[in-house]
């Protein structure tokens, strides 16, 4: 297997970290808009399987070139979800496969956002799921860790645990605290605000997807390992968009533990326009230029990537689901814990960020052997999950399945 991975930063830096440690492919190609992040991805690993390119991932005739260039078998999209969808077409375009951790952006109902579905996350890849199917491809969607394992997570549950399912529930929580600073997202601040601010999508069985306001349904949920009691509120993410697809339940909702801090900081973003895409006009040393909010905003704050030595605490991601089981009620959380400080000695890596990139590699370990096939657009509930948990657990990071 031959890859163009598109995106060295926290993550895509972490995939070549775990990567580099398996034997199943051939050569990976790491490509950014900045090449210095690109090379000393490269250079850390020492494998001359890696290279390092520069590539522009909203270009897609040039993503295409460079596939075709290095005869890669598979693009792993390792950047924020403005790009998906140039990356997802070039992909197509040079008969390659296509991974990402993230999906097309939505877009909210122009009249009723806290009530109705506009542009569904994902919706402009489904559209085009029977083109794939027919070139024979596979673009595996959604396949980090939330979503990605919390959608694994439910095919086990539905295969494995339960005989109906009423509800699957992803829940995300942690303990995680910056030393210095006071507002420091251990993620990318633009997808954060991105799917915190836009309105939570929950899915019915008798009434399909809808929308509810931001921070909607507070809960307080406690995780395990230490971890405790966090207050979790709904957010859009697309595993309510996947799981339905392949996995019967009577409801499927997502859960994020923000905390009451970050969310009034969000809200004041949001109040002040500064979570806004939109180009904006201002003064510069040269004349006016046109700048995001969003993107000053993701300026002014500390990379996520470079927060590790100062993380401390766990990350945990995982998905509850209550139904019943040979006729009595059964409720299960499953989930998966990393330690920053474990991630940080083992690979370099801060634990959201690791956490995240260590599922896309296990995803296209399962595809380079065989365990895994496919074609046409697929979330990760399409495929059996006893594969990707044992390898997971193969990796060194296992998982665990708590009754409630």
């Amino acid at each position: 297997m031959r890859v163009l991975l598109v995106g060295a930063g926290g993550v895509g830096t972490a995939v070549t970290r775990i990567a580099a440690r398996r034997p199943f492919f051939e050569a990976m190609v790491v490509a950014d808009y900045d090449p210095k992040r690109a090379e000393a991805a490269v250079a850390h690993v020492g494998d001359p399987r890696f290279t390092a390119e520069r590539i522009d991932a909203g270009d897609q005739e040039a993503v295409t070139e460079l596939l075709r260039r290095h005869s890669c078998d598979v693009l792993l999209n390792a950047t924020d979800p403005r790009f998906v969808m140039p990356l997802f077409r070039a992909a197509r375009a040079a008969g390659a496969g296509y991974l990402d951790m993230a999906m097309s952006l939505s877009r909210p109902h122009p009249e009723r956002p806290y009530a109705q579905c506009g542009v569904k996350l994902g919706d402009e890849q489904f559209a085009e799921a029977d083109d794939w199917a027919k070139d024979g491809l596979l673009a595996l969607v959604g396949i980090g860790v939330e979503p990605g394992l919390s959608d694994v997570f439910a095919r086990y549950a539905a295969d494995e645990l339960f005989d109906e399912i009423e509800e699957i529930g992803v829940r995300d929580g942690a303990n995680l605290t910056v030393d210095g600073y006071d507002f420091a997202p251990s993620f990318s601040i633009w997808t954060t605000i991105e799917e915190c601010l836009n309105p939570p999508v929950v899915y019915e069985a008798d009434r399909g997807w809808f929308t509810t306001e931001p921070f909607s349904e507070p809960e307080v949920f406690d995780f395990p390992e230490g971890i405790g009691p966090v207050e979790c509120v709904n957010v859009e993410h697309e595993e309510v968009l996947l799981v339905p697809r392949w996995v019967d339940a009577r409801r499927v909702t997502f859960k994020y533990g923000l905390g009451e801090e970050f969310v009034n900081t969000l809200k004041t973003l949001h109040l002040l326009g500064l979570d806004r895409t939109e180009p904006v006009t201002v003064p510069g040393p040269d004349g006016p230029v046109k700048v995001s909010p969003r993107d000053v905003v993701a300026a002014c704050l500390p990379d996520p990537a470079t927060l590790g030595d100062r993380m401390r605490g766990k990350t945990c991601a995982g998905t509850w689901v209550r139904g019943t089981k040979d006729g009595a009620p059964r409720e299960v959380y499953l989930y998966h814990v990393v330690d920053n400080e474990w991630s940080m000695a083992e690979y370099g890596s801060q634990a959201v960020v690791w956490q995240t990139a260590v599922n896309p590699v296990v995803a296209l370990e399962l595809l380079a052997t065989g365990a895994w096939s496919g074609s046409g657009v697929l979330g990760p509930e399409a495929f059996p999950a006893h594969p990707f948990l044992d390898l997971l657990t193969e990796y060194g990071t296992p998982w665990g399945l708590r009754e409630q």
